[in-house]
């Protein structure tokens, strides 16, 4: 999903979230983790090519998508850049320090509607394949 979508999304979730928490500081850590999650795309983009560049970032991410789409109709199927900040164990990781602070359960929040608005668009699209959502996985390889 587009950084794009994920902030509109967010923006209209955390809207929501206002008629039960008030709390503008609690809500912006929910529209901001729904998106800024998306940090390890650039950090990966960053690590494979070198490049600081926010623009550059994108152009790398396009230039991945028209290769994995070439790879799905010869039947290959990759995982794709590893991406921490979406891992089950990420995330669990931010719920239990939300013991420490309890603006770390609004992080959590955020980052889940994030993972949940990934999960649905990639399975729609047939690509839930191509993302390792366990660091232990990745870890092993």
């Amino acid at each position: 999903m587009l950084p794009r979508w994920h902030i509109f999304l967010g923006a209209v979730f955390t809207l929501i979230l206002y008629y039960f928490e008030t709390n503008l500081l609690y809500l912006s850590l929910v529209f901001l983790s729904s998106f800024l999650i998306d940090f390890d795309h650039y950090a990966a983009s960053v690590i494979k090519t070198g490049k600081l560049s926010l623009l550059a970032s994108f152009e790398y991410h396009k230039k991945q998508e028209i290769i994995e789409q070439k790879e799905r109709k010869r039947g290959i199927r990759r995982k794709g850049d590893f991406h921490l900040f979406h891992t089950i164990e990420f995330h669990l990781l931010i719920f239990l320090l939300g013991f420490v602070w309890i603006g770390f359960w609004f992080i959590f929040i955020g980052m889940a509607f994030h993972s949940i608005l990934d999960i649905i668009s990639m399975a729609k699209e047939r690509v839930l394949y191509r993302r390792e959502f366990l660091l232990i996985n990745w870890l092993q390889k």
